[in-house]
This record gives structure tokens, C-alpha cells and sequence, in this order.
């Protein structure tokens, strides 16, 4: 971690570190939890100074987050490891403004695995509800020796995916000894 990675600077009204900042333009998956819930994987593109998360029918499920204020968010470093985790101030940036004409299609571009050109997935975002939320650093990180020694590791959450394992298939009988 570099000396200055503790200076803070407040940039178009949102508090941030070098380290925030070199996280977020590497990030394309960041952790983020809202109200104490648990802390859920999310594609995020970063832009502006922030992360912009999509949510809702047809794209990822953020419980919350559509609603929020505020979130943590937690990024990797090159490593694969957590290096930073900051409070975020939740913006919802809603169709029909300057920030969803511009923001919108910045987003869309960079969707892996889109279903079809740009504008049609923006068009779809807005007629099916989905929320574009922008998450811009609202606080002092966590970062170094700041963060928790432990993994940090959960039981794993159900899911409507999840399938009982079945005993392996023999094709011909098994003698016993």
C-alpha cells in the first residue's frame, strides 16, 4: 500500500482514496451488502468516479439495493483477495434524466453476453423496471490492516438451483469380497 493510500479527497461531493479509486476502475465484480445483509457478488461497470450496479427482471437480483441509501462495498486486488471495503452513498439514477442518457448506455455497452444491440437493452431496462444504482464512496475504507484476519466465510444460502446429489450410476454389478 502506497503512503498516500490513507489521504482522503473529497471530489464532486463523494470522499476518496487512491486505493478506492485504482479498486474501482480494476473492478468488474464488487461485494456489495445493504443494511447488514449478507454481502452479494454484483457485475458493476465503473464510471464517473463510482461503480453503477443494474438490477431487476432479466439481469442480476440486488434485494434492496433498488431502495437503498447506503451499501458496503467491498473490491479485490489483482490477487483475488479483498483489499478495500467502503460505505457507499446509494444513488437510483432513474430513466428519462441526463445521468440515465448518459450512464445508461455506458452501462449497456459494457454487459457481457447482452441479448441483442445496446439500445434495445436500455429499452428493455427501462420498460421492465430494472434499477441502474450508482455507488459512490461516502467514507473513510477499510483497507490493510484494517480489515479482519478470518475468511470471513458463510454457510452457503439456499437456492432454487440447488439438487440433491444422486449415487453414481454402475453399469454392471459390483462384486463384494
Amino acid at each position: 500500500m502506497r503512503e498516500d493510500a490513507g489521504v482522503t479527497d473529497e471530489v464532486d461531493g463523494h470522499v476518496t482514496t487512491p486505493l478506492v479509486d485504482e479498486a474501482m476502475k480494476k473492478a468488474a465484480v464488487a461485494w456489495v451488502s445493504v443494511a447488514d445483509g449478507p454481502a452479494l457478488a454484483l457485475w458493476c461497470v465503473p464510471l464517473e468516479g463510482a461503480l453503477f450496479v443494474v438490477s431487476g427482471p432479466g439481469e442480476q437480483s440486488a434485494p434492496g439495493l433498488a431502495d437503498a441509501t447506503g451499501a458496503r462495498v467491498s473490491l479485490r486486488g489483482d490477487h483475488g483477495g479483498r483489499i478495500v471495503t467502503w460505505p457507499a452513498r446509494v444513488t437510483r439514477v432513474t430513466p428519462g434524466t441526463e445521468a440515465w442518457e448518459n450512464a445508461a448506455p455506458m452501462v449497456a455497452a459494457k454487459r457481457l453476453n447482452a441479448p441483442g444491440p445496446t439500445a434495445d437493452l436500455v429499452a428493455r431496462w427501462e420498460a421492465d423496471g430494472c434499477a441502474l444504482n450508482r455507488l459512490a464512496p461516502a467514507g473513510a475504507p477499510e483497507a490493510g490492516g484494517e480489515l479482519p484476519d478470518n475468511s470471513q466465510a458463510e454457510t452457503p444460502r439456499g437456492a432454487p438451483v440447488v439438487r440433491a446429489t444422486r449415487k453414481p450410476f454402475r453399469l454392471h454389478r459390483v462384486r463384494r469380497r
